[in-house]
């Protein structure tokens, strides 16, 4: 089935390869800060890591992790009542990959994926409920945990973030999460705590006269189409709903457990339940970086957190093979995807 371009009949080229240029440039400052200050006496890629036993686990665990959150928005649109071949769900994957991480805070993921999906016979409505429901399941399994990651995890209270900055980050959390709960819940609540931030915003000057309506009636829209979405879903078919969030708690557990797999391909000691608070807390920082797929964010406070368990060029070469392996690997898969795509698409309107 064919695919369409974005409403001025061609995609944002200039600003997505702006974007993917900062993202290199990010993403290769933190590791070379790192290398510039080691003077290694050995290559930086460790023979352990092309072991066999290795590189058939990181495939494995690479399998579960790509096929576990295709089927996370596949079993949420079940539950809308949709269902797509496997071939355009598989693209799907690799095409939220590549743009949601060339574009600031993954915003444009979902819109790419509620893009592709209405050319797959998907109402526009349903694909806009189906990636907010994905994408609002992972964050609850994130958020949720968080604040009792940042108050208990040792290395967490002891890092250079400091005890009270970890205590601000897990009342953000909190907040964050009580925020969607009173959505769910009191959404007359909402809508008028909505209503007097946005009179008290107007009144101290920092929104126009004329923009005050419009933010207004975008803000409500937006309430109403969530909880629209989430009564769609709660209404579905219930072995699709357990599956959608089985299949999200079993692509975070995946997407967390590269970081143990790396430390046991170079022979440390894994204390894995540490290592997944550690990446349920780093993924969390990354969803407020403002850069382009969290580049250069993620691999600071990945190093930040995990420099005391491993050493220097140890530590490099584990950022390196982590963002790899999670984002850069499905970036490469998702390149010629979405040309394909965007390709496909203008040669069915020519």
């Amino acid at each position: 089935m064919d695919t369409e371009q974005p409403r001025n009949g061609r995609p944002p080229l200039g600003r997505i390869l702006v974007f993917t240029a900062v993202f290199i440039l990010l993403s290769a400052a933190v590791p070379w800060a790192i290398l510039s200050d080691l003077e290694l006496d050995r290559p930086l890629l460790d023979d352990r890591l092309l072991k066999p036993g290795f590189i058939a686990a990181c495939l494995g665990l690479l399998l579960v992790y790509f096929a576990s959150d295709g089927l996370r928005l596949y079993y949420t649109l079940r539950a809308l009542g949709y269902r797509i071949p496997a071939v355009a769900q598989t693209r799907l994957v690799f095409i939220n990959i590549l743009i949601s991480n060339v574009t600031p805070m993954a915003t444009g993921g979902g819109l790419a994926q509620i893009w592709y999906l209405r050319h797959q016979g998907v109402h526009v409505g349903a694909a806009t409920a189906a990636t907010t429901l994905r994408t609002l399941l992972a964050v609850f399994f994130i958020f949720l945990p968080t604040p009792f990651l940042l108050m208990f995890l040792a290395p967490l209270r002891e890092s250079a973030l400091g005890e009270q900055l970890a205590v601000y980050l897990a009342l953000f959390a909190f907040v964050y999460v009580s925020a969607f709960a009173l959505l769910i819940f009191k959404m007359r609540w909402m809508l008028k705590l909505a209503d007097g931030v946005i009179a008290l915003l107007h009144r101290i000057k920092l929104i126009s006269a004329e923009k005050k309506p419009r933010l207004h009636f975008a803000l409500r829209r937006e309430m109403l189409r969530f909880r629209a979405a989430l009564k769609a879903f709660m209404r579905g078919n219930l072995r699709y709903r357990l599956l959608a969030v089985f299949f999200t708690g079993l692509f975070l557990l995946s997407l967390f457990s590269f970081p143990a797999l790396l430390l046991w391909g170079l022979e440390y000691e894994v204390n894995y339940l540490l290592t997944l608070g550690l990446l349920v807390v780093t993924t969390f920082v990354m969803y407020f970086a403002p850069t382009p797929g969290a580049a250069g964010v993620a691999e600071a406070v990945f190093g930040l957190f995990f420099s005391a368990m491993l050493q220097s060029g140890d530590l490099v070469l584990t950022i390196l093979l982590w963002r790899f392996l999670t984002i850069h690997l499905g970036m490469l898969i998702g390149l010629p995807v979405t040309l394909h795509s965007l390709f496909k698409g203008a040669l069915s309107r020519a």
